[in-house]
C-alpha cells in the first residue's frame, strides 16, 4: 500500500515566531504550518511551555536547515524567584523546598557571575527533552525517576546583570547550544545560599534571528484572514538563515550533479568548509560541504517547483 501524500502547499521559508508562555513548541509549530497550510514544517530548537520568545519555523525545503540553525548560539533572559526549589527548576514545577533569602547586594551577584563564564561542563536536568533509551527524561521525572546524565561541554559567552530585588534577579545570558538556563539559574541561586528557580525565560535571539523580527500567532492569525499571500510576503529567505557560509555560484551543469548527488569542482577555496550553493540565476539551491581543494560535495539539496 503506497504512502499517502501529505496535504498541503510546498512553501519555502522562514517565519520567526514569538512564542508564548503556555504553550508547547510543538504546538505552536502546529498552529503555523496549519496558518501557512505548509505540507512540511519543523522548528529550531524547543523552549519550554514556560518560556516565550524566538521561535525559528522552517517551512517546506527549508526544514533542510533547521538542524544547522540548531546548533547556533541562543540568547536569553531570565529572572530567578529565589528562596522556592521547584523539581522542574521553573514554576511550572512541584516545590520541593522554601528558605528563606539571605541579603544579599547587586555586588555579590556580579562576584559570582564570573564564575559561571566561560567553556564548562552543565549535567542536563531531569526535566528535559533528551532521551534515556528512548524516553524523554521529563517524563520520567514525572514519575519519580531520576536517572544519571552525562554532563555535556557548553560556552556561556557572556552573563550580565539587569535587575536585582531582595528575592529575585534578572540575566541576560549569551550561550552556547544545548545550554540548560534553568540549570544556570539554580546553581547561582545555590551559590547565594537559599536556592531558586525561573519564573520568567525570554529568548531574544537564537541562529542569527532577533526578537525584533519575530511576529505573534495573534498576528499571524491576523494576517491569515487576508489571504495565503499576505503570510508568503511575510517568509524569510531561507538562504538568509546562515549568513555566515560562504556562496557558491555553480553552472547548470554542476546543479544537475549536485542533485544527482556527486560532487563537483569550483574555483573557489574558503577556510569555511560549509557553504551555501546557487545557480547563475542566484536561485538558492541549498547547502554543501567544500574541501580545502575546491571539491564541493552535496549535504542538503532543495527540491524547486517549477
Amino acid at each position: 500500500m503506497g504512502r499517502r501524500n501529505k496535504k498541503g502547499r510546498n512553501i519555502t521559508g522562514i517565519i520567526v515566531v514569538d512564542k508564548p508562555t503556555g504553550r508547547s513548541s510543538n504546538h505552536v509549530l502546529q498552529q503555523v504550518k496549519r496558518l501557512f497550510d505548509a505540507k512540511k514544517a519543523g522548528h529550531t530548537g524547543n523552549l519550554d511551555p514556560l518560556a516565550t520568545g524566538v521561535l525559528p519555523i522552517c517551512l517546506g525545503e527549508a526544514t533542510k536547515v533547521s538542524s544547522y540553525l540548531l546548533d547556533s548560539d541562543k540568547q536569553y533572559q531570565v529572572t530567578c524567584q529565589l528562596g522556592v526549589v521547584t523539581d522542574s527548576g521553573d514554576s511550572d514545577g512541584k516545590v520541593l523546598t522554601t528558605s528563606p533569602v539571605p541579603e544579599f547586594t547587586e555586588q555579590d551577584l556580579l562576584d559570582l557571575i564570573p564564575k559561571f563564564t566561560g567553556e564548562q561542563d552543565q549535567v542536563p536536568p531531569m526535566f528535559s527533552a533528551l532521551k534515556y533509551q528512548g524516553q524523554p527524561l521529563y517524563k520520567l521525572a514525572r514519575q519519580g525517576i531520576e536517572v544519571e546524565r552525562k554532563s555535556r561541554q557548553i560556552t556561556i559567552y557572556n552573563i550580565q546583570l539587569l535587575l536585582v530585588t531582595a528575592d529575585s534577579f534578572t540575566l541576560d545570558v549569551h550561550c552556547s547550544k544545548g545550554t540548560y538556563i534553568r540549570t544556570l539559574v539554580e546553581d547561582i541561586s545555590l551559590d547565594l545560599g537559599c536556592g531558586g528557580h525561573v519564573s520568567m525565560l525570554r529568548r531574544v535571539a537564537a541562529a542569527g534571528y532577533q526578537i525584533e523580527q519575530a511576529v505573534t500567532v495573534e498576528q499571524l492569525e491576523h494576517i491569515a484572514e487576508q489571504g495565503l499571500q499576505s503570510l508568503d510576503a511575510i517568509l524569510l529567505p531561507t538562504e538568509d538563515a546562515l549568513p555566515g557560509w560562504p556562496a557558491i555560484s555553480v553552472t547548470d551543469d554542476m546543479v544537475t550533479a549536485l542533485r544527482f548527488g556527486q560532487t563537483i569542482n569550483v574555483d573557489q577555496s574558503f577556510e569555511s568548509a560549509q557553504v551555501r550553493l546557487f545557480d547563475l540565476n542566484k536561485q538558492f539551491l541549498g547547502l554543501g560541504e567544500m574541501s580545502e581543494q575546491g571539491i564541493v560535495a552535496p549535504k542538503r539539496v532543495f527540491v524547486l517547483s517549477e
